[in-house]
């Protein structure tokens, strides 16, 4: 459709979440709660997210059943609700099994990766254009797209194993410079300047590998 058309869903979907967020949060009693339900949600999700780039038989119906499923696990092991924040003196509570929050964490990834396969498998492919579009940007490696049925010519040449140095590089770069960042507010300057460091190191490698795996 028109691009103004998902410009205007998405600032719908915007303010949307927003206000959610806000009802959320009138809910939770400490930031442990939002850090839990924040990571039950992600370790879901994570899977689908990653394997959508390898497997061709992936599409949007397996992504948003991992984001529906993975929210109501989570969801679930929260064991009720209560309006009483916002002034309401409604709740519903439910039974949930006495799990530490590493059980639940990995119940919950095997619930949603289940979930997701199966709509996966019951629900149509993606366009074959739309793949092959994917396939020629994204450059994926790995035998997840040979069952495409699509005849796709090997446009990547790429070394996989300079794709995962790159990866590699990445996370420091990412997560040094997070961490650099909190240490320097909580005013520890040794170990901001190590992470900081690395995170820089790791940058400058980043951008030197990067023409191995066709970004450049």
């Amino acid at each position: 459709r028109d691009e103004r058309v998902y410009v205007r869903v998405g600032r719908i979907a915007t303010v949307a979440l927003i206000a959610a967020a806000s009802a959320l949060s009138l809910w939770l009693e400490n930031a442990l709660q939002a850090f839990q339900i924040l990571l039950q949600i992600g370790a879901g999700t994570g899977l689908v997210f990653l394997l959508r780039w390898f497997w061709w038989r992936i599409n949007a119906w397996s992504e948003l059943s991992a984001m529906v499923i993975s929210f109501a696990v989570a969801l679930y092991f929260a064991g009720g609700i209560t309006l009483e924040p916002i002034g309401l003196s409604a709740s519903v509570a439910w039974p949930t099994p006495d799990w530490n929050a590493s059980l639940q964490l990995v119940a919950g990834v095997l619930v949603t990766t289940v979930g997701w396969v199966v709509v996966t498998l019951l629900t149509p492919p993606a366009d074959p254009e739309t793949l092959r579009s994917f396939h020629r940007l994204i450059r994926p490696m790995g035998p997840g797209w040979k069952g495409a049925g699509l005849d796709l010519e090997d446009e990547s040449g790429d070394s996989p194993a300079a794709a995962f140095l790159a990866w590699f590089l990445g996370c420091i770069a990412v997560y040094g410079t997070v961490m650099g960042t909190g240490y320097l507010l909580y005013g520890r300057t040794a170990l901001a300047v190590v992470c900081l460091g690395a995170a820089a190191v790791a940058a400058v490698q980043l951008m030197r590998t990067l023409p191995k795996v066709g970004l450049t």
